[in-house]
């Protein structure tokens, strides 16, 4: 119903820019809403046949954006000068589920390199398989998520390990939903430097 654009946006691309990684921040389609989104899904979070009601039928829209911002890129990469089988895609919340559908639902040709679910919304997907060449996977949430999406994160690490994919989840005790790149003073202030060492491990940090 609303993009966080800055916190789980620009500022993650400026941090991942500064690793050497070229960065994409995708606009999806979202919800029509009035001038207050954030009001306005508060308001609609207590009663949960309203809020599908509402968000239910952008939903896939907002996936579809994600796989084809994806394919988009890799289709694209030799005018940027990069590589296409190195393109990955990180989410926040909704866009985590967006990062999660595109890791669970792309084509061949659109197989991003590696999802980064974060805090995402994923039970979605409780019936969909995992691909048989499922890309690696990096997760973070934590257990205080007022939305209670901590589980969500807890599901796609069993999803993905029970098919034998490479994936790693930092669970926080505190940091709420949202904690994006908002400095708090806690330990989820560095989930994005736990990020850039999994990249690092996966071998996307080298040139």
């Amino acid at each position: 119903m609303a993009l966080s654009i800055n916190s789980e946006g620009d500022d993650v691309a400026k941090y991942l820019t500064a690793k050497g990684v070229t960065a994409f921040v995708l606009k999806y389609r979202i919800a029509h809403t009035g001038e207050d989104a954030t009001q306005e899904f508060t308001t609609l979070f207590a009663d949960r046949q309203k809020l599908m009601d509402t968000i239910g039928k952008v939903i896939p829209l907002s996936n579809a954006d994600g796989l084809a911002a994806v394919n988009y890129v890799r289709q694209h990469a030799a005018d940027w000068g990069i590589l296409p089988d190195r393109v990955g895609i990180i989410g926040f919340s909704a866009g985590g589920e967006i990062a999660a559908a595109v890791g669970f639902e792309y084509k061949p040709e659109g197989r991003p390199a590696f999802v980064a679910p974060i805090y995402a919304a994923a039970k979605g997907f409780k019936d969909t398989p995992v691909p048989a060449d499922a890309p690696p996977m990096f997760l973070a949430a934590a257990t205080d998520d007022q939305l209670g999406l901590a589980p969500d994160s807890v599901f796609l690490y069993e999803k993905w390990s029970g098919a034998h994919k490479s994936v790693e989840l930092h669970m926080y005790a505190k940091g709420g939903h949202g904690f994006g790149m908002h400095k708090q003073n806690i330990p989820t202030d560095h989930w994005i430097d736990r990020f850039a060492d999994w990249l690092e491990l996966e071998g996307f940090l080298k040139k």
